[in-house]
């Protein structure tokens, strides 16, 4: 079959489970003959994979629908934003081609001119995501996302280890799994189906280095969760998105757990797991978040052993129940809380790079400067610096952290795979 020199840009904004979608997509046309370009490089198509996970993120879905106009390139546009919006993307851009979220693998087709088999393991991090999962049944009141996605699905277990297998083939050494909402998987499978099997079937059928997960939630931790994150193949790092210490503010959101269940827990994965690194997410100026609300949030984010701190502005979202509560909460507001919780932060981050002086990490390399210096992300989630010649990027490190400097943690090598 003709396989023709097409140049494609493709531009990504959002989660990591849009970066997965984009990978294939990008794989898949590499492997079949298409050049990947820079929006400036004069595409034939511009494909722009879009997010609507907050005001910010729809405003920058539009400015680069606008650049790539600008290119006169065929525009394809896809993602949340666009599926919410289609008829204004439709109307400002006569050009725009909108692919809806579910149909994504279809834009490789249509930029070919015909069917190929789409391919997993086509990676350009050095730490792949691999999506497992989309869609999301809850309806958090602040959240459009489930809007755009739907209902929650997953990919079968044998399917979702044979593309682990896959990009273990390729020569990566860490799959991060990822969806919309992770600690789902399997529920529309199977009753005996979760993301503790999904986990161990790749770790008894691939040789992946590490598997590491993107953001869970706190209810959907269990026995055998715990268990596995003391694998050693497993990162022990987790993201438990919070979102209020208010057991009011949560009631708002219509997250299903309080603010005392989720620092209970908590507490018990950290003291059943060895050096586990926490992060978490947490919204400020929910409408009616009052001072009181602030500082329940702040307090238990103090309390709790987080090591890192996602700290997000409320952003309406149309649709929405919280676009209707009242009273909005200030910008002046907002800013003042997020500023206080950016130093907590802060704060955090240096407690735990401190507290690994002397320990042993392993860490994928990712960059390296000309003086030989690799970084890349540990199992525990830090960034680590280190000195070595003759690796590979996307090698297997093992390192002895040593101290700090501007923001890295500098290690010695002990050994890589």
């Amino acid at each position: 079959m003709r396989r023709e020199n097409k140049k494609v840009a493709i531009i990504t904004l959002g989660c990591r489970v849009n970066q997965s979608e984009s990978s294939v997509i990008e794989g898949t046309l590499k492997e079949n003959g298409v050049t990947i370009v820079g929006i400036n490089e004069k595409p034939d198509y511009c494909v722009i994979n879009t997010c609507t996970v907050t005001g910010r993120s729809d405003a920058n879905s539009r400015q680069y629908i606008r650049r790539a106009y600008k290119t006169g390139a065929q525009i394809i546009v896809t993602g949340c934003y666009s599926e919410l919006n289609r008829n204004e993307v439709c109307s400002l851009w006569k050009n725009c081609i909108v692919i809806p979220s579910a149909d994504k693998e279809k834009i490789i087709g249509h930029i070919l001119g015909f069917d190929v088999d789409t391919l997993y393991n086509f990676h350009d991090r050095a730490r792949p995501y691999l999506k497992v999962q989309d869609g999301c049944n809850f309806r958090c009141s602040y959240c459009a996302v489930p809007l755009a996605r739907g209902k929650s699905t997953s990919l079968s277990v044998q399917e979702a280890v044979r593309r682990a297998a896959g990009i273990a083939e390729k020569g990566f050494k860490e799959l991060v799994l990822t969806g919309i909402h992770l600690g789902s998987y399997g529920r529309d499978l199977d009753a005996s189906i979760n993301l503790s099997h999904l986990i161990k079937e790749i770790l008894l059928s691939t040789d992946i280095g590490r598997i590491r997960l993107s953001s869970i939630e706190i209810n959907e931790i269990d026995d055998e969760l715990i268990e596995l994150l003391s694998h050693p193949r497993v990162c022990n790092h987790l993201h438990l998105p919070l979102q209020s210490g208010s057991d009011r503010i949560l009631r708002l959101m219509k997250r299903n757990y309080s603010a005392g269940s989720f620092r209970d827990l908590l507490i018990r994965i950290s003291k059943n797991t060895e050096n586990m690194a926490f992060g978490t997410d947490i919204i400020v100026g929910f409408p009616t978040e009052t001072e009181e609300d602030f500082l329940f949030s702040f307090e238990l984010l103090q309390e709790l052993p987080f090591s890192y701190l996602h700290i997000f502005p409320y952003s309406e979202r149309s649709g929405t129940d919280a676009a209707k509560m009242t009273p909005h909460i200030s910008s002046r507001i907002i800013r003042q809380r997020t500023d206080s919780l950016m130093q907590l932060n802060n704060d955090k981050k240096k407690i735990y790079a401190l507290k690994q002086s002397g320990h042993v990490l392993g860490v994928i390399a990712e960059e390296q400067d000309r003086f030989c210096n690799l970084s890349g992300t540990a199992n525990n989630y830090l960034k680590i610096q280190f000195k070595a010649t003759g690796l590979q990027r996307g090698s297997l490190v093992f390192v002895r952290i040593d101290d700090k400097n501007e923001g890295l943690l500098n290690a010695s090598v002990i050994s890589s795979l």
